[in-house]
């Protein structure tokens, strides 16, 4: 009666973690209905802009409410036609750079969609002040008021004269201002092949006397456009700081202090979401101020502002900046760590697990170079762990072996010290030992795919490699839960299924491999142990339902290479197939009788 009543207990947890999740969900991050929705649209459709909260972000990151995104729409066509623009064409982004301001306010990432269909347009990273989606890098100079003697800078309604362009790599462009007083200020871009952007500010004084000014950078974005934020993934203020990389800065830091200057000298610092990356590298050679400031509304601002310039008649100065904007790949972060970006490499959040994950996504690349199919990949990826692994399992199984011809003179044990449980632990681990009997063995396997299980999830949620790619039939993107739903007839019904109850194919099949497996095994001693067991797959299949479609992948995968594994083994141990038979049979013999002596 209690093995019935702890098995129904179990049960109703698990009932109560599976159906009770969305309901806190939604009582944490309520979502408006239908109406609701339609009726935000209309007014922020009808206003100038809106302050209401967005919608919950996603892992995608970018705007999620379909009225921002009309807006964005519509100011992006009004504030792109302006003939003030120096147009930018490089290999991986395009878009263009205001002359009000010397602003790079619109960028696009050529080698990224918005979304698995192909005929999505480029990922859009960044979008002129004042648009929904406001998100922008500015250069200039922060001079002393001419009351108090000092010079008259460029400031953010400065119109800039440009020559040179478009802007592409080889090709710079310079953009010069002139303040009537004889000071002139210069910026220059340079471009390279993937998302480095070089802005080298000089300022001459052609005039008598002395001037100070002192160059700035800066990164203003919205936080409404941030992607999904969690323990496991980062997304916010980032920056290299003293001697590493700083992931523990959210918004809402940066909200609750106005300014917060994070400790240590900043080799770059900026805004991460988790795919994409805006950040600014100041020049090493020069003492800079680095800070993250809230501008209020979700605005924020990464600073970078350069020691004061003294400038003597005659004089030109220069500080150069560098401006990473685009996507966060692990080789290309990698050759600008190798170029003297320090920490660039660590931009993405690997976690505690990178001496894990980034073998792991080296190989994956190297087998989808073999392959063409990031699917196949993972595929073949599993084949080599389980392969490597295959030792281990051997040794496993001997040792499965010696643990069942060990069980008489267990039995014996227990029954000669059953009132003496010490003196029993005491002399079972000294037949392990005269046995050189290892009751652990069984574990070792799990424990070493423990690492790799975790690492590949990292890969499949951090890396933009794996973003969008596609394995087959409705499987377009690894990177995210499968499509297909089961309760909705895989689309058919108009309705989308809540997310415990997402059950795809992946899923499916995952829980019949998985309940495949247990059965390969020896059965357990306890009946609720056996039960419990019985059940498991049926929970798993609904807990990992909303796990990236490669992780479900590798799990069926290694299942299905465990069931062919064991088959082989068991053949190479016979007896183990014998005694797990045997017992089964007394078992159920077992329970037959006690039905019969109940009935």
């Amino acid at each position: 009666m209690d093995n019935q009543r702890n098995l129904l207990l179990a049960v109703v947890l698990c009932g109560l973690l599976l159906f009770g999740w969305d309901f806190a969900i939604q009582q944490v991050y309520p979502q408006p209905s239908e109406e609701v929705r339609r009726e935000q649209a209309v007014a922020a459709a009808a206003a100038p802009a809106s302050d209401a909260d967005a919608p919950a972000r996603t892992r995608e990151g970018g705007l999620a409410d379909p009225a921002a995104q009309a807006l964005e729409k519509r100011d992006l066509a009004t504030a792109l036609k302006s003939p003030q623009r120096v147009r930018i064409d490089a290999p991986a982004i395009a878009g263009s750079i205001d002359l009000v301001g010397a602003r790079i306010d619109d960028l696009t990432l050529k080698g990224h969609r918005e979304t698995v269909d192909k005929g999505s347009g480029p990922v859009r990273l960044f979008s002129p002040a004042g648009t929904p989606a406001q998100h922008f890098a500015q250069f200039g100079w922060v001079g002393a008021s001419e009351s108090d003697g000092g010079v008259k800078v460029p400031d953010g309604q400065t119109v800039w004269q440009a020559s040179g362009g478009p802007l592409a790599p080889g090709k710079p462009v310079s953009l010069a201002w002139s303040n009537g007083a004889g000071q002139r200020f210069g910026i220059e871009f340079a471009i390279d092949a993937n998302y480095l952007i070089t802005a080298k500010q000089t300022v001459a004084n052609l005039a008598p006397g002395t001037i100070v000014v002192r160059p700035f950078a800066v990164i203003n974005r919205t936080s409404k456009t941030a992607s999904l934020d969690q323990w496991t993934m980062h997304s916010g203020p980032i920056g290299y700081f003293g001697s590493g990389v700083d992931f523990g800065t959210d918004y809402d830091d940066v909200s609750e202090a106005s300014r917060l200057a994070p400790k240590g000298a900043a080799g770059w610092i900026g805004f991460s979401d988790i795919y994409w990356m805006s950040a600014l590298v100041p020049q090493s050679t020069a003492e800079v101020d680095a800070d993250f400031r809230s501008l209020g509304g979700d605005l924020f601002r990464a600073d970078v502002i350069y020691d004061s310039l003294t400038v003597t008649s005659g004089r030109q100065i220069a500080r150069t900046t560098r401006l990473f904007a685009g996507a966060k790949d692990s080789g290309v972060l990698g050759d600008y760590e190798a170029a003297g970006i320090t920490g660039f490499d660590n931009a993405i959040d690997w976690g505690w697990f990178g001496i894990i994950e980034k073998p792991i996504l080296w190989l994956l690349r190297a087998l989808y170079d073999f392959a063409g199919n990031f699917g196949v990949a993972i595929m073949l990826l599993t084949l080599i762990v389980r392969g490597a692994m295959f030792p281990i399992a051997q040794r496993q199984f001997a040792s499965m072996a010696a643990m069942k011809a060990l069980q008489p003179k267990m039995k014996a044990i227990q029954e000669r010290y059953k009132d003496d449980k010490p003196k029993q632990q005491q002399e079972i681990m000294a037949l392990y030992k005269a046995e050189s009997v290892n009751p652990l063995a069984g574990c070792l396997p799990i424990l070493l795919q423990i690492p790799i299980f975790y690492g590949l999830y990292k890969v499949l949620m951090v890396a933009i490699e794996m973003r969008h790619k596609p394995f087959a039939l409705w499987i377009q993107d690894l990177s995210a839960p499968d499509p297909a739903h089961i309760l909705n007839l895989f689309g058919l019904l108009p309705f989308t299924p809540p997310s415990f109850l997402a059950i795809g194919v992946l899923a499916v099949l995952l829980g019949i491999t998985m309940w495949l497996t247990f059965r390969m095994n020896p059965p357990a001693m306890d009946p609720i142990q056996q039960q419990m067991f019985a059940i498991m797959p049926w929970v798993l299949m609904f807990v990992m339902a909303p796990f990236a479609a490669g992780l479900l992948i590798y799990w069926i995968t290694s299942n299905l290479l465990t069931v062919a594994q064991q088959t082989y083994l068991y053949s190479k141990h016979p007896q183990l197939r014998a005694q797990a038979v045997k017992d089964k049979a007394d078992r159920e013999s077992a329970a037959a009788r006690d039905a019969k002596a109940k009935g």
